[in-house]
């Protein structure tokens, strides 16, 4: 799905990391996302889950949503406002995970940033390209 030769000769923006930085950084996010979700699912507690899980679920699928935006589509409008809604929903989910589990929260947070520096480099590519 990835388009070498059109990623390649994009301008690249200011700050942007050396490709090779992605695989494993993810790898460790959608680790601690993961994690977050269990928490969250066994925590015991009176609160109704259910819009935690509805924003959870959202913001997964915005997630995986922006890869073939980006890339097969090579739709750099389409790809920011998928990142700019993924935000929105981590940061609802963290609300929501919050409520239920202060650790669940803040195992997102790594990914909220990592996802808001994406969202910095989403429109950079937009602006230079």
């Amino acid at each position: 799905m990835h388009n070498s030769t059109w990623y390649n000769g994009l301008t690249k923006p200011p700050f942007s990391p050396p490709d090779w930085l992605f695989a494993p950084v993810w790898s460790v996010l959608y680790f601690l996302i993961a994690l977050s979700l269990i928490i969250y699912s066994v925590k015991k507690t009176n609160l109704n889950k259910v819009k935690g899980y509805v924003c959870f679920g959202l913001q997964i699928i915005l997630n995986f949503l922006w890869i073939p935006a980006f890339f097969a589509l090579k739709n750099i409008t389409l790809a920011l406002i998928i990142v700019i809604l993924l935000n929105i929903f981590i940061i609802m989910t963290v609300r929501y995970f919050f409520a239920v589990s202060k650790v669940a929260s803040l195992l997102l947070v790594p990914y909220l940033i990592w996802t808001l520096f994406a969202t910095y480099l989403n429109f950079s590519y937009l602006i230079l390209n």
